[in-house]
């Protein structure tokens, strides 16, 4: 028997109708929680989700609860379009997550842009992502904001006249990161000794490390996802590449794995970064705290900004009212959240404009840290 009918049984016969609870709002998110990329993958789930207990205890859009629907892109982009395609088409998501990778969103975040629904990236960094489209937002910084910081640091600091670079060569965000990187570096008038690559999935790089032991410079700048660059930061120390060459990364080093890979070889190596857990600000102290209680594990980075991202979406429906799609996306243009980041708005090309900046960091004791 239909439900209308129910209703009209129950008028008649004197009985309340029962309010109907108002349904879940469906929010996907396309994540490497497998294979390597998940130790960037994993941390993001977390943040989102330790975020979601707290948006949930009061609900939005006048108590409605999100939902949140993960798929695991494994690093593939392959998967993550078909992870996309499913989020969109049958489960009929009104916003999306991800993917983790800058190469999954080159080739899944089209597909966003073509149903229409705003798909936020939390930890892609490289140079194009908000040019897929007007639907495609990120609460990352870019490479392009955070290595000629970097860059200028360790310059100061360190005095460097001479430089070797690398970068993996099959990535879309190694690449960006190394072109973000070499412009820095001729910027800051320092002198560049070699480019070397190599791929992502390599383990031996000691034929580049070599040549760039034999070449005397002050620093070596690198360009990876963590593994691999962790790899290389290990290989060097081992070769005989001493301390006092500084080493330095993009925003793939921000994880608490390259330190584990590396272990001693690691120590003081510098990377920017928009967030580490050491910032004092309550807000923060609060979600390291919480997070820690809830995962048994420190936040990273990638922790940090889906955390905050999941408030920016549930602000932004808020504000909408609704679940409307283009009024989603003008809500999210009018973000101004205060969270770990710090204050928060999109640019008008829905990048973020963080106030707070970069801060760099470097391996101590097997932790990231401030330079001070």
């Amino acid at each position: 028997m239909k439900r209308a009918v129910l209703f009209a049984l129950a008028a008649a016969f004197g009985f309340a109708q029962p309010a109907l609870a108002q349904d879940a709002i469906k929010v996907g998110a396309v994540e490497g929680l497998s294979g390597p990329i998940a130790k960037y993958g994993v941390p993001i789930r977390h943040g989102i989700e330790l975020a979601l207990d707290q948006v949930n205890a009061k609900g939005v859009i006048g108590g409605r609860k999100i939902q949140m629907i993960f798929e695991d892109s494994a690093g593939q982009k392959e998967q993550a379009l078909t992870a996309m395609k499913k989020l969109l088409a049958v489960d009929h998501v009104v916003a999306v997550f991800g993917p983790t990778l800058s190469n999954e969103m080159f080739a899944a975040g089209p597909a966003a842009v073509e149903r229409q629904i705003p798909d936020i990236g939390t930890s892609t960094t490289a140079n194009g992502i908000t040019d897929i489209g007007d639907w495609i937002f990120r609460t990352s910084l870019p490479e392009a904001d955070v290595v000629p910081v970097t860059v200028a640091t360790v310059k100061k600091k360190y005095g460097v006249k001479k430089v070797a670079l690398m970068y993996a060569n099959d990535d879309a965000f190694s690449k960006s990161g190394f072109d973000v990187m070499k412009a820095a570096v001729e910027k800051q008038g320092i002198e560049i000794a070699t480019i070397e690559t190599f791929s992502t999935k390599d383990t031996d790089f000691a034929a580049q490390l070599t040549k760039i032991k034999g070449l005397n410079v002050d620093a070596i700048g690198i360009s990876a996802l963590a593994e691999a660059g962790a790899g290389v930061v290990l290989q060097a120390r081992q070769l005989g590449i001493p301390p006092s060459v500084v080493m330095f990364g993009g925003n793939g080093f921000n994880s608490p794995k390259v330190a584990e890979i590396a272990g001693k070889a690691a120590e003081g190596f510098m990377v920017g970064t928009p967030w580490f857990i050491g910032k004092k600000d309550p807000l923060n102290q609060q979600f390291v705290a919480a997070y820690k209680q809830k995962y048994n594990e420190d936040p990273d980075q990638f922790a940090a900004q889906a955390y905050d991202s999941l408030f920016i979406l549930a602000e932004a429906l808020d504000r909408a009212g609704s679940t409307d799609n283009t009024k989603l996306h003008d809500a999210l243009l009018k973000t101004d959240h205060k969270g770990v980041l710090g204050p928060f708005r999109f640019t008008p090309h829905r990048d973020p404009a963080l106030v707070e900046g970069v801060v760099v960091l470097a391996v101590k004791n097997g932790k990231f840290d401030t330079l001070e």
